[in-house]
This record gives structure tokens, sequence and C-alpha cells, in this order.
């Protein structure tokens, strides 16, 4: 199953490609822009996927078609994000992903995000550690970097999906710099490959979906790294609210339980003042 994710997630990457940087359309919904690059992969992944799993014992939640509620009822369920990252995409920063995952009890258990632009998949299996994938086909281990301090941590921060009491946060937090990216994939699979060693996320008037967190999450808890809520309370997919509400971290792991004992002190802070 694992193969077939990378499989799949190396064609959508190319259908992204033929739309990246060329004109686009870009449509409005509730929760951010939406563009024909999306719809084209998300049917792609879709007849990939159910053309070698089928819909009897699979189901699929994807944030373009959300689906019924046969994801209640059916024992593996795959998790699809088409494109991670629209607004960088529409922007052209290159820092967009694929997700794919297939949850199984609410847990991911294998996933893969494709980095079209860098041209690398990163995936994982529950158990069976993370890599990273060149489109040749070589597979090298993902591993976080060890740092094993919170002032040695670089913290890795959203280029859009900021607020005020997120950029108030971040100036009271020890930190060894402060790394700009785009798509939440991009961002842990930054983490997994030792590039930083938190993020910090905070929801608003929205919040990240399973789609955005299952297969990045699965890498990067492979890699050695963790991902909770503030609290340290971990993340559970396939429920009837998609939304991940509240304060989420993603860790190189190491420094995961001082950050969740320190974090909802400052956050509690800030919004006081």
């Amino acid at each position: 199953m694992l193969d077939l994710a990378c499989r799949t997630a190396w064609g959508a990457a190319d259908v992204l490609l033929k739309h990246y940087q060329s004109p686009m359309e870009v449509r409005e919904k509730v929760d951010g822009p939406v563009t024909a690059a999306d719809l084209d992969a998300d049917r792609y992944i879709l007849e990939t996927l159910k053309a070698d799993c089928g819909e009897e014992t699979f189901a699929y939640l994807s944030e373009e078609t959300l689906g019924g509620n046969e994801r209640f009822t059916r024992p593996l369920v795959w998790v699809i994000d088409p494109l991670d990252g629209t607004r960088d995409f529409i922007d052209g920063t290159g820092e967009f992903a694929v997700h794919i995952a297939l949850v199984e009890a609410g847990q991911p258990i294998l996933g893969a995000v494709a980095w079209p632009v860098r041209k690398r998949v990163y995936a994982a299996r529950l158990g069976a550690g993370a890599f990273v994938e060149d489109p040749e086909g070589q597979r090298l281990p993902l591993r976080v970097n060890p740092v094993d301090t919170l002032e040695g941590c670089r913290t890795i921060v959203s280029r859009t999906h900021r607020d005020w009491r997120l950029d108030a946060l971040l100036a009271k937090i020890p930190k060894a710099s402060q790394i700009v990216r785009g798509g939440l994939g991009c961002k842990l699979c930054s983490i997994a490959g030792g590039e930083a060693e938190i993020y910090i996320g905070l929801s608003g008037k929205t919040a990240p979906r399973d789609w955005d967190l299952a297969a990045p999450q699965i890498v990067l808890s492979e890699a050695g790294g963790r991902v909770s809520r503030f609290d340290g309370t971990p993340l559970s997919y396939n429920r009837e609210d998609t939304n991940l509400w509240g304060g989420l971290i993603a860790t190189n792991g190491i420094t995961h339980d001082r950050w969740s004992a320190l974090l909802p002190g400052v956050l509690e802070e800030v919004e006081k003042s």
C-alpha cells in the first residue's frame, strides 16, 4: 500500500506541475482558494486509488470531495489533500505538496507527501521508519535533527496563516532562528528531514483539517518527531468534525514534552495581554 501511495503522489505531483505558473482561474471557498489544479489532482488520486483498492473495504476522505458516511463504517480510509498550500501554489513560492494517508482506527498507518518542485516524495509506514524518494526511485532514510534544547530549535512558521496571537507567542519563546515556509506538509517534512525542529500552529476562523496533517504526521513521527495539541494530547482523524481546532505543535520529538509544558502558559499570557 505504501508503494501505491508513493506512485499516486508522484502522479499527482505531475498533474500539479502541468498547471504550475500557468494562467489559472482561482475560486474562493470559505476556507481558502481552489484552482483547477486542486480538482484535477483530486480526480487523479481518487481514480488511481479506487482502481487499486475499490470501495468495499476502503473509504475516501478528500479536501475537494468530502465523501459520505461510508468513511465511518469502513475499516480503512484514504485521507487526501490534492494540493496542500494552494495559496503558495498561486503565488509561485514552490512550497506546496500532495498528501495521501491511509487511516485506521483514527490514526495514520502510512502516508506519502510529494513536494513537486523539490521532486521528492516523503513517505512512511507505521513502525517501519520514514524515507525520502527521488524520481529515480532511490530511497534515503529520514531522521530528525537531535537538537535537545529549546534554545537550539529552529522554528518553522507559516507564510500566510498567521495572526497577532501567533506572532506574539513566537516573540516570547526561545529559538535559534525562524524559518518561513508555505504548505503544512512542506513544514513537517522539513522537520522530518532535519531542516527545523518545531512548528507551532494556532487555529483562528479556520483550522487545519484531517487531510492537512494525516500524511505529514506519520512521516514526521516515523522520522523520530511528534505531532500533538499544545498540551501533548495526540490527534485523532476521521471524526465527524474534520477540523483540528486549537494549538498544534510538531517537533523533533526530543524537545516535545518541554514545548508542551511551556506553550499553553505562554499562549494564556498572550491572550490576556
